[in-house]
């Protein structure tokens, strides 16, 4: 069954050692007044979904249409919205909240991140590549990619061929990631391993779709 997925905020990683000693990784992710701010139906919207809300918005940062938005619905203002498909929009209603403690350890969930922006990267860090030789000819371009086509059949560069530019700023979801440890009392989520995205930065959580396929291996 699908269920909602929630909003998060990305506090940093750390590290936790097990009564044997071991030591794992962790993100540490901050729930924050996440609610339920709309419901879309079949009926109405032809599909079903949950639009959830995180984090308290002054008013006078809003624009008026979201600020009406906000005072239809009869919710608090929210900075960040999100929708999350899910079977049955009868679990949760309008304003009520979610908290951390809907995953629990153990269970496998997807987060979503923004990676963080690196801007104009030259092929040896984008994309890791070898460079030019060192010596034998080589002057100046030795960290530069090289050819990027053929003669003059196709007589043109091929999309999506490997080059220098923008790297990163951009939205990555990791899969079949392990919920560590759930401290509902402080709204935290304690997942095993690296997530994207910079401290600070909203990241969006849901369970994990693949979960019965990453079980399998």
């Amino acid at each position: 069954m699908m269920r909602t997925g929630l909003i998060a905020e990305k506090v940093g990683m750390t590290q936790i050692f097990m009564e044997d000693g071991t030591q794992v990784p962790v993100t540490v992710l901050k729930v924050d007044n996440c609610s339920v701010v709309a419901v879309r139906t079949e009926e109405k919207n032809g599909y079903k979904a949950l639009q959830v809300g995180a984090k308290v918005a002054k008013p006078q940062s809003l624009t008026k249409p979201m600020r009406g938005y906000f005072a239809k619905a009869e919710t608090e203002p929210k900075v960040h919205l999100r929708e999350f498909r899910v079977d049955d929009t009868n679990d949760l209603a309008v304003g009520q909240s979610i908290t951390a403690d809907m995953f629990v350890a153990g269970q496998l969930i997807d987060v979503t991140g923004t990676t963080i922006g690196k801007g104009f990267a030259g092929a040896m860090k984008r994309h890791n590549f070898g460079g030019l030789r060192a010596s034998h000819g080589v002057s100046i371009s030795h960290r530069s990619h090289g050819s990027t086509g053929n003669r003059q059949d196709p007589g043109k560069v091929f999309k999506n061929k490997k080059m220098a530019g923008h790297m990163g700023a951009r939205r990555v979801t990791k899969l079949n990631l392990k919920v560590h440890e759930v401290d509902a009392t402080r709204g935290l989520i304690y997942v095993k391993g690296s997530i994207p995205g910079a401290r600070g930065g909203t990241v969006y959580i849901r369970d994990a779709i693949k979960a019965s396929v990453a079980k399998a291996h």
